[in-house]
């Protein structure tokens, strides 16, 4: 419906409820003539006299009178549509939400997650869905409602918003040689890897950051995920480069260490289309989302 009819409606329940050309238009702050014209145009589209003389004033039209029920609807309708939301209360939300994210963030973070969610909003539900190939159009469409990856190759128009600063490390079986003995750049490169990649890529930063020096690790087997390179790394004489915050559940009873080389840090981040910014429901995740990461354990000193 164009807006222009919309405030033909407006126009029809005045005169209607008024009876008079000259009161209605002055209710809608025109002059009498105006008035004539908007009660004119509501004839022409609705075929009806609308309003017929009756004595000094004007009676509805049995087809009127119809409409008027249906008026009153409609402009309520209308009003509840433009009037502000009403404010968000998590108890009451019915709702699914859709978050992307590693093995690694889901067995971090996942249990305090969706403890403190449904502490506040019960009839929430959380469906976490693997990476892969970090389609953008899945935001766009709705497929997903949060990407929790490290920032980088999302549309312009994705927003972002750090969660935290993650740092490898190296784990390893407490059985392993490594576990007791210094870890010099010598030992750490003869030391047989895995490796871990959703691309099943055996090469990344750590091992450009080697190469700067003149060395090179030996890759023995590349795993989809950290968590994986963590279980093969605790059964095995294999070194793990893993994140040390997105790992840190699954590492219990390994024998950590910091890398023999710097590598970049990783920022791990939160994305959402831009349609869902001003959303209640979905600003009230993204803030838990964050709080549970700020509460989490942080990086530790060795």
């Amino acid at each position: 419906m164009h807006p222009k009819d919309l405030a033909l409606l407006a126009s029809l329940d005045i005169l209607l409820t008024e009876g008079s050309v000259a009161k209605a238009a002055e209710r809608m702050n025109l002059s009498t003539p105006a008035m004539s014209r908007v009660l004119g145009r509501i004839r022409a589209l609705t075929g009806d006299p609308i309003l017929v003389r009756a004595g000094r004033g004007l009676v509805p039209t049995p087809r009127a009178e119809t409409m008027r029920a249906q008026l009153r609807d409609l402009i309520e309708a209308a009003r509840t549509v433009l009037e502000a939301a009403p404010s968000f209360d998590p108890s009451r939300l019915d709702r699914r939400f859709t978050l992307r994210a590693t093995d690694g963030f889901v067995a971090t973070f996942g249990t305090a997650l969706i403890a403190r969610l449904r502490r506040e909003a019960p009839n929430v539900v959380i469906r976490f869905v693997q990476q892969g190939d970090e389609n953008v159009a899945d935001l766009r469409d709705g497929r997903i409602d949060l990407d929790i990856a490290t920032p980088g190759g999302s549309g312009p128009e994705i927003m972002v918003q750090s969660l935290f600063v993650d740092r490898f490390i190296g784990v390893v079986r407490p059985e392993h040689p490594l576990a007791t003995r210094e870890i010099t750049l010598a030992r750490f490169c003869r030391t047989p890897q895995i490796s871990a990649s959703r691309r099943g890529r055996p090469h990344g930063p750590l091992d450009a950051a080697l190469e700067a020096q003149g060395h090179t690790r030996p890759v023995v087997a590349v795993v989809a995920g950290f968590i994986d390179a963590v279980l093969l790394a605790r059964q095995t004489d294999l070194l793990a480069v893993v994140p040390e915050r997105l790992t840190r559940t699954v590492r219990e009873g390994m024998t950590s260490f910091p890398l023999p080389v710097a590598t970049p840090p990783v920022t791990v981040a939160q994305t959402w289309h831009p349609r869902v910014q001003a959303d209640p429901a979905h600003r009230w995740l993204r803030a838990r989302l964050r709080q549970v990461c700020a509460d989490s354990t942080p990086i530790a000193e060795y």
